[in-house]
C-alpha cells in the first residue's frame, strides 16, 4: 500500500502526496475553491525541475476517472446483465436540481428503489432521504425502466420536487 501524506494549507486547501517507487513525488493540492494542482518532482528532489497542472473541477473528475476513480461504477455497469432487474445510474452535474440537495426532495417513482450514491471510490447504499446529493455523485437505481427515466429527469429539472427538509 502507498504511503500518502495529508498536510492541511489554512486558506488554501489540502495537499496530498506520495513518492512512487521510482522515487518521483505526486502530489495534489485540492484548493477550496474546487481546482486542483497536479504537482510532479523528480527522484533528485531538484525543485527547479519540478513541474505542475492547474485542472479546474471538471479536468481533475476526469483525470480521476482516468486513472480508475470510477471502478465502482464500472463495477455497476457489470450488473446491467442480469435478467428482468433493469439498473441505471445518473452522474450528477453543479447544475443539476438535486446538486447540494438532500435525496428526500426528489419525487418517488413508482416500484423504483434507489440503491446507492457512489461519490468518488465510496458507495452509500441505501442512502437515508437526509444524505445530500453533490455534484460528481452517481445515483444508482432499480426498477422499471420507465419510472428511472422519470426519476432522472427530475434529477435534472427539478419537476416534482418537494421543498427542502433542512437537511
Amino acid at each position: 500500500m502507498v504511503d500518502v501524506r495529508r498536510v492541511t494549507l489554512p486558506g488554501v486547501g489540502v495537499l496530498h502526496s506520495f513518492e512512487t517507487a521510482d522515487g518521483v513525488e505526486l502530489a495534489v493540492v485540492a484548493h477550496r475553491t474546487g481546482s486542483s494542482d497536479l504537482v510532479t518532482r523528480p527522484a533528485s528532489g531538484d525543485d527547479d525541475a519540478a513541474s505542475m497542472v492547474r485542472l479546474d473541477e471538471d479536468e481533475a473528475r476526469t483525470l480521476a476517472d482516468l486513472l480508475g476513480g470510477t471502478r465502482i461504477v464500472e463495477s455497476i455497469t457489470e450488473l446491467d446483465e442480469l435478467p428482468g432487474v433493469p439498473i441505471d445510474w445518473i452522474t450528477i452535474d453543479a447544475d443539476d436540481a438535486i446538486a447540494g440537495r438532500p435525496l428526500g426532495v426528489m419525487p418517488a417513482a413508482p416500484g423504483v428503489a434507489l440503491v446507492a450514491i457512489v461519490r468518488d471510490d465510496h458507495a452509500h447504499p441505501s442512502p437515508a432521504a437526509d444524505f445530500v446529493v453533490q455534484a460528481g455523485d452517481t445515483i444508482v437505481a432499480v426498477g422499471p425502466t420507465e419510472g428511472i427515466e422519470t426519476m432522472f429527469r427530475a434529477v435534472h429539472d427539478g419537476a416534482g420536487f418537494r421543498e427542502d427538509t433542512g437537511a
